[in-house]
Formats: C-alpha cells, sequence, structure tokens
C-alpha cells in the first residue's frame, strides 16, 4: 500500500468529474438498447412520468425497463467497489476482492439456496435470496480468514490461495445444486454468469436499503481505515480496537458483497479495479479513495451493462463476461507488477 500523504490532484475536480461521468453513463444506458432513444426522449419520458401525465411505450421502456435496470447496475458496481476497497484495507493486500477471496462464491451459494428452495414462493423470495447471500458471504469470509491465519498472522499469499480454493469447493456445491433443481438449471446458469437482465423496480427496493445499511459504518469510519493501514499493532497503539473494527468491516463487506450477488449474480473484478484505479487518482487516504470508489464502481458497470446489451445485440452476453474481460488482464498486470518489485 502506498503512503497515505499522496494527494495527486484536486479532489472536488475528481469527484466531480465522477459525477458527471456517472450521470452521462447513466443517461446513455437508459438510452441506448434494441429501441435507441434520444436524450431529449429519456428526460420528455421521465418528466412526463414524474408529473403524472399519461405516455406511450416509450415512456414504459425508459421508466419501467432500462431505468430500474441502470440503477441496479449502479448499485451493484458501487457495492462491488466498496466491498473491494474495504477488503484491501483490512488485509492490507492489493489482490484481495469479494470474487477472488471466494466471497462472491459464498453468497453465489446462498443466494442458490434460498431461489431454489423459494422456487414456487415468489413472495418469500425476495426476503429469501438477499439473507441467504448475506450469511453465505459472511461464513464464507469467515472461513478463508481462519484457513490463510496462521499464528495470529495473515499472509496475503495465504490468504489468496484460500479465497481459490474455498471458491472452487463453492463453485462444485453450486453446480451440484443446479444439477438437483434441473427444471430450473438454465435460469441458473445465466444468474451464476452475471447478468442484469431480470432488473425491475422490486430488485431496485432489495439492493438500496442492503447497500445504505453496507456503506453508512465504512463511509463513517474512514480514519480507522487509514490507521489499518499503519499495521494492526500500530493502529492498536493509536487507540483503535482493530479486532472488532475488522468484524464490523467485514460484516459490512459482506452485506455489499450479498446484495450485488442477490440480484446481479457473480460479477467478477470490479472491486479489484476500481479501488486501484481510484487510488493511483486520489491517493489511498480513504477518506477521499471511498467516495471515489463508489462512483468509479457505479460507471463501471453502468458502462459495461451497456457493452453487454450492445455488443452482439440483440442477443445480450452476461455482464459478468464483459467485467471477467476487462478484469483477468488487470488482475495478471497486478501479479507481474507486485512480482517485480
Amino acid at each position: 500500500m502506498a503512503r497515505i500523504d499522496r494527494q495527486p490532484l484536486s479532489y472536488p475536480a475528481v469527484i466531480a468529474a465522477l459525477i458527471a461521468v456517472l450521470a452521462s453513463a447513466m443517461l446513455v444506458g437508459v438510452a441506448f438498447g434494441a429501441v435507441p432513444l434520444s436524450a431529449g426522449d429519456v428526460i420528455a419520458a421521465l418528466g412526463r412520468r414524474f408529473s403524472g401525465s399519461s405516455g406511450g411505450l416509450a415512456d414504459t421502456l425508459v421508466v419501467d425497463v432500462r431505468l430500474p435496470r441502470v440503477l441496479i447496475a449502479a448499485l451493484v458496481g458501487a457495492s462491488l467497489a466498496a466491498a473491494g476497497t474495504l477488503y484491501q484495507a483490512l488485509f492490507r493486500n492489493p489482490l484481495a476482492d469479494p470474487y477472488i477471496l471466494g466471497v462472491s462464491s459464498g453468497a453465489g451459494l446462498g443466494a442458490m439456496v434460498a431461489l431454489t428452495a423459494t422456487a414456487g414462493a415468489t413472495v418469500w423470495r425476495f426476503g429469501a435470496v438477499p439473507a441467504g447471500a448475506f450469511a453465505g458471504a459472511l461464513l464464507t469470509m469467515i472461513l478463508v480468514v481462519r484457513l490463510a491465519s496462521s499464528r495470529g498472522r495473515l499472509e496475503p499469499t495465504s490468504l489468496l490461495l484460500a479465497g481459490v480454493a474455498v471458491s472452487y469447493v463453492l463453485a462444485a456445491l453450486t453446480s451440484f445444486i443446479m444439477l438437483v433443481a434441473r427444471q430450473q438449471m438454465m435460469a441458473l446458469v445465466y444468474w451464476m454468469m452475471g447478468g442484469l437482465s431480470a432488473a425491475s423496480w422490486q430488485y431496485v427496493a432489495m439492493i438500496a436499503p442492503m447497500f445504505v445499511l453496507g456503506i453508512l459504518l465504512p463511509l463513517l469510519s474512514t480514519r480507522e481505515l487509514n490507521l489499518m493501514l499503519l499495521g494492526d499493532e500500530r493502529a492498536g497503539h493509536l487507540g483503535l480496537s482493530v479486532e472488532r473494527f475488522k468484524l464490523l468491516m467485514l460484516a459490512a463487506a459482506s452485506l455489499l458483497t450479498a446484495a450485488a450477488v442477490a440480484v446481479s449474480g457473480l460479477i467478477g473484478f470490479v472491486g479489484l479495479m476500481t479501488p486501484h484505479i481510484m487510488r493511483r487518482i486520489v491517493g489511498p487516504d480513504h477518506r477521499r479513495l471511498l467516495p471515489a470508489s463508489l462512483l468509479a464502481g457505479a460507471s463501471v458497470l453502468v458502462l459495461s451493462d451497456l457493452a453487454a446489451r450492445m455488443v452482439i445485440r440483440p442477443v445480450e452476453i452476461p455482464v459478468g463476461i464483459v467485467t471477467a474481460v476487462l478484469g483477468g488482464p488487470f488482475f495478471i498486470w497486478l501479479l507481474v507488477r507486485g512480482r517485480s518489485r
């Protein structure tokens, strides 16, 4: 991790630019699709709906189909970026990410169990799936940390190896569940690859409270996150209750990961790439890094989802494939860069 005192660029200018990029990405995400619309059409449709005026097919397309999808993409991207930022701070490991640590796989397994158990009861699904995803994410994180710990120390390489190993085991269990629930296999396979095609306002209502609950405490604890970069011992000497703080932050990161997985399946590498890129732009101080990562992660996933819809239209590819294509080379670059130091 880099030193905290580096502030490469004007922070207000960076945040203003990130907000402008996110707003533009969301407008483009709503406007483009199988039926392209102009920015004026989108704004007019939103105006008519919010004023209570009746509209036509374009209003339904904008307000009921594309807008909830874009909002969910932004919330999922922000959740994954925040979770990656927290894991990298807590473990002081630049390669930590919900996907690589196996936390996403744990959330996926928990959500999969809930999905199959509530196959005939859709009403229960909106409560059971997030709960299952959160339980799976939290238990997986605890298991990975236990496996990677030796004499009270957490080695970065052991953490990654434990995460990969646990992820493989959970993937095997998930595949077994899909085989048992054969009548739902195609839907479950598509969900596991990461996709937003089922987005609706009900899913927005599902993920929004989880996101708010998960991000509130980290945003109020940026000073403590900075202390964690100094090491457990020094952070303790400076008055931080390290173990209690870690548990709280791991619970918050698991909730954010579960929120993302519950509505979109497994989407990798957003939590790895975004904090790294933002750290190079705004520096490692979490008072700046966390808000910047939230905005950037939201933009990355909105644009990735747009690419997933447009690259080989009318066929839509899962957005998890797009982020994997972008994130895989980035992960390899990080490994090579770390080895050359």
